[in-house]
């Protein structure tokens, strides 16, 4: 979220890149934004900006036309642009959770860009407020809050004294951390500057805001140290509200946030430059407003009941062991007809069970080659029994009349008998 350093940087850098520009026409506003929307048109106009703690103004002033006009007529139309009469506008910003100024070209306009002041050169720009998460708001003909306190900044003296002056203030019953938020008396301290400055000092982040702050009214440098050694003192042991001060010109100092030439390199600087606030190792809570505060030791009295402390782990290890190797088995590629390795698996189990059925076929043909075969055994004996030579056809008509003659004497007896009976 844009603090007081943030805002400071988007204000030089409007200044820096809109210097020598003169930009023309309407204000657009994008149809997505809630905003209201900026009835401004000038055929010339420059644009200039300003900050105060979390809040930045931008100033359009339109470019006087000389013209040659006939005595008595004309005169209070000098200064006018062609579309009537244009007075200079304020607009006051606040970036919310996300915002920020980018010059571009047309063609390459922000996706987020919700309040644009186009150029009047050929090919022509664009300076855009850049909104992604749309919690940003603008006023126009705006000026600074009035219930915001002075600049941490760019007011130190007034800043100190309306803190010094204030400190029976219901709002400095909170916790010291709670009450580095609020604007009325800390106008730009935000979330990572209040985490920033209390772990500098080690001052627990739950401790009473009116305690830590009632011995700064008592503190004075000797009259006996010169000017030199009262200012060394003050560099080496530095006050809360001093360093409410040190710490967001810090950033100023830093430069980019995001308006360098390298973003990439903006940020990586500005994690270096963090100590306490999302640094591993560091400890965490939620204050009475929701919000995170990041500490380290005990967080003091007032912590808020049923809050549990959490470490943040640490991201990168000061001598990370190699990682031991991981045995992967390699996937098989699908093959040119678009067989997959399940497919492959399910043909090798098919070979398989062929292979059974083939070999429990094979065993009951070998099982029945063992079996006696009863009817060639039969046939076998049959044609040994049979004579290999057959008999003429006469000793065949002996033997068939001697047959006959036999049953012939043998039926006689049997015939007599029965008569006889």
């Amino acid at each position: 979220m844009p603090e007081g350093p943030e805002l400071h940087l988007a204000s030089c850098y409007i200044n820096t890149v809109c210097a020598g520009l003169i930009f023309s026409g309407k204000v657009e506003k994008s149809e997505v934004s809630k905003n209201s929307e900026v009835l401004f048109e000038s055929d010339t106009y420059l644009i200039s900006a300003t900050s105060r703690g979390k809040e930045i103004k931008l100033t359009l002033t339109p470019l006087k036309e000389k013209k040659n006009t006939l005595p008595g007529r004309g005169r209070d139309r000098e200064g006018l642009s062609q579309n009537g009469l244009q007075q200079p506008m304020d607009l006051v910003f606040r970036f919310g959770m996300s915002g920020s100024f980018k010059l571009t070209s047309v063609a390459e306009l922000p996706k987020h860009a919700h309040l644009r002041f186009y150029t009047k050169e050929s090919p022509h720009r664009a300076l855009c407020f850049v909104d992604i998460r749309r919690f940003g708001r603008w006023e126009v003909h705006g000026t600074w809050q009035p219930d915001r306190g002075p600049c941490v900044m760019l007011e130190y003296e007034k800043f100190r004294e309306n803190v010094l002056r204030n400190l029976s203030d219901k709002a400095f019953n909170k916790p010291i951390c709670e009450a580095l938020l609020n604007q009325k008396f800390f106008n730009g301290i935000g979330n990572y500057l209040r985490a920033e400055i209390l772990y500098r000092l080690k001052i627990p982040p739950f401790e009473k805001a009116r305690t830590v702050l009632e011995a700064l009214q008592h503190r004075k440098p000797s009259p006996d140290l010169t000017l030199s050694k009262k200012v060394k003192l003050k560099r080496e042991n530095p006050d809360l509200l001093e360093l409410c001060h040190a710490v967001p010109m810090e950033v100023i100092h830093m430069g980019g946030k995001g308006y360098g030439p390298e973003p990439s390199d903006d940020a990586a600087a500005f994690e270096e430059w963090l100590q306490c606030y999302c640094v591993p190792g560091m400890r965490s809570l939620r204050d009475g407003n929701g919000r995170t505060i990041w500490f380290q030791g005990e967080p003091g009295p007032m912590t808020p009941k049923g809050e549990k402390s959490r470490k943040r782990r640490s991201r990168v290890n000061a001598d990370p062991e190699p990682p031991s190797p991981k045995v992967t088995k390699p996937v098989p590629k699908r093959s040119s007809k678009g067989s997959s390795s399940q497919e492959k698996v399910a043909k090798q189990s098919g070979r398989k069970k062929g292979k059974e059925l083939v070999q429990g076929a094979e065993n009951a043909k070998a099982h029945e080659a063992r079996k006696p075969d009863t009817g060639s055994r039969r046939k076998a004996s049959a044609s040994q029994a049979s004579p290999t030579n057959e008999a003429p056809a006469a000793d065949r008509k002996r033997q068939a009349s001697a047959r006959r003659s036999t049953g012939a004497t043998t039926a006689a007896p049997r015939s007599r008998r029965v008569k006889a009976e």
